[in-house]
């Protein structure tokens, strides 16, 4: 999940910043753009540290496929 030097976190965050506007999830008719997906994995993320979570610990994602599916591994990577 590293390229270069880059998590795919901060890749995620750096097209955020180029195109915040464009559509960067489809499911099910739903749709989310980047600006949107970003804002909610970083509320997760919020919450995940508040909960407790830190850089070595580990936050298992348990869930069907679905748009939270995506913001859950983002926030959780961005914990």
């Amino acid at each position: 999940m590293i390229q270069g030097d880059r998590i795919v976190h901060e890749i995620f965050e750096a097209q955020v910043e180029r195109t915040p506007d464009a559509i960067a999830l489809v499911y099910e008719g739903e749709r989310l753009t980047y600006r949107e997906l970003n804002a909610r994995s970083n509320r997760l993320a919020r919450r995940l540290r508040r909960l407790g979570a830190t850089t070595d610990g580990l936050v298992p994602v348990f869930m069907e496929r679905a748009p939270e599916m995506v913001v859950a591994i983002l926030g959780a990577l961005k914990a």
